[in-house]
C-alpha cells in the first residue's frame, strides 16, 4: 500500500512537472527580427546570420523574419519596437544608435522602454584605408592628416551625429584638423566607398569590410579597442586581426566599442525573454557561432539580465558625455 501511495505521488510529480515544461512561453507565430539599420551593415549580417543558424539547427519551432527599419538613423526601428508592448513575437538587435540618435534628434525612445534580453557581443571599430594608399600604420595616417589642410581627409561613416562620426571627431581630436565626414546608409555602403577611392578611410566593423581586406583592396591600420585583438589566423596572406595594434598606440587616442544586443518591447513576460536568453546561450555554443566571432572579430562578451541591464545604463551615460563633447545633441 505505501509503495503504491509512493508510486502515484511520484507519478503526480512527474506529470505536473512535465505539465510546467510543456507550458514554457514559446513562439507560436513567426517572429518579426528589427534591425534598425541598413543592408550590408554590421547589424543587418549578424541578424541574417542568427536568423540562418537557428533555422538550421531548429533551435525555434517557428521563423525568424529579418526586417530592416532604418529611417530616422534606425529610430524607425526602435520606435516600433517600443510601441508593441506585451508583443513578445518581435526582437531588435541594438547598435550604437540605440543610444546616439535619441540623444542627437530628441526621437522619443530610449533603452528603458525596451525590455533587455541580451548582450551578444561587442563590436570593433578598426581605421581603415584603401590598400593603394601610402599609409601603412595608424601614425602614418594620423600625421597626413595634420600634414594637410582642414576638411582635406574625408571619411565615410553610418548616418549622421551616429558612432562613426563620434569616432571621426575624436580622430580630428588626435589630428588637430577637420575632417569632412560622409554619410551613408549601411556599412557595406561604406567600404564599397573606400575601394572606390571616394573617401580617404573608413571607421568601418572589422566584419563589414573583412572581405575587402581579405582580398587585397583595403589595408587595416589599426583597432580602437583597449588592447589588441585574440584572433591569430590570417585573414591576408600577412595579417591576423591579432597583428593589428591599437589605435591608442599610434598616437589616436580612441576607444570604442559597439555594443551587439537583443531588445524585447516592453511589457513582455519573464517566460517570454528567458526563451529568448536560452535561445541565443545556444547559439553562443555552435561552432558556427565561434567561426562567426572570429571571422568578424567580435569581442566576444555575453550578458544578461540585470547585468545586461546595468551596462546598458552605463554605456548611456558614456555616451551622453561623447554627445555632448562634439556638439551632437539635440537642441
Amino acid at each position: 500500500m505505501k509503495l503504491t501511495k509512493i508510486a502515484f505521488a511520484l507519478g503526480a510529480s512527474f506529470a505536473l512537472f512535465a505539465a510546467s515544461a510543456a507550458h514554457a512561453w514559446e513562439p507560436t507565430k513567426p517572429v518579426e527580427f528589427v534591425v534598425p539599420a541598413g543592408t550590408g551593415g554590421g547589424a543587418d549580417q549578424m541578424a541574417r546570420f542568427l536568423q540562418g543558424v537557428i533555422a538550421k539547427h531548429k533551435l525555434m519551432n517557428q521563423p525568424l523574419i529579418v526586417v530592416n527599419k532604418s529611417g530616422g538613423a534606425g529610430a524607425e526601428g526602435f520606435l516600433e519596437i517600443k510601441g508593441a508592448k506585451g508583443d513578445a513575437h518581435k526582437i531588435v538587435i541594438t547598435l550604437s544608435n540605440l543610444f546616439t540618435t535619441p540623444l542627437a534628434t530628441a526621437v522619443p525612445f530610449n533603452w528603458r522602454d525596451m525590455t533587455p534580453v541580451s548582450m551578444l557581443a561587442l563590436d570593433e571599430f578598426v581605421l581603415w584605408v584603401n590598400a593603394e594608399t601610402p599609409y601603412k600604420t595608424g601614425k602614418d595616417y594620423l600625421d597626413a592628416v595634420r600634414a594637410g589642410t582642414d576638411n582635406k581627409f574625408k571619411m565615410a561613416g553610418t548616418g549622421s551625429k551616429q558612432e562613426d562620426q563620434l569616432i571621426t571627431v575624436l580622430v580630428e581630436k588626435a589630428a588637430g584638423k577637420k575632417i569632412t565626414y560622409i554619410p551613408f546608409k549601411g556599412g557595406g555602403d561604406v567600404a564599397v566607398q573606400l575601394v572606390g577611392k571616394h573617401v580617404d578611410s573608413t571607421v568601418n566593423n572589422p566584419i563589414e569590410a573583412e572581405a575587402h581586406w581579405r582580398s587585397g583592396k583595403l589595408r587595416a591600420l589599426c583597432v580602437m579597442d583597449g588592447k589588441p585583438m585574440p584572433y591569430k589566423a590570417k585573414v591576408t596572406a600577412t595579417q591576423s586581426w591579432g597583428d593589428l595594434p591599437t589605435c591608442k598606440s599610434a598616437g589616436i587616442d580612441v576607444e570604442y566599442l559597439m555594443l551587439r544586443g537583443i531588445f524585447m518591447p516592453p511589457g513582455v513576460t519573464p517566460d517570454q525573454v528567458a526563451f529568448y536568453v536560452n535561445l541565443f546561450k545556444k547559439v553562443k555554443e555552435l561552432p558556427e557561432w565561434k567561426d562567426f566571432m572570429e571571422k568578424g572579430a567580435f569581442n566576444q562578451t555575453f550578458m544578461s539580465g540585470q547585468e545586461f541591464a546595468d551596462w546598458v545604463a552605463k554605456a548611456e551615460a558614456q555616451h551622453v558625455i561623447l554627445m555632448k563633447n562634439a556638439g551632437f545633441l539635440a537642441k
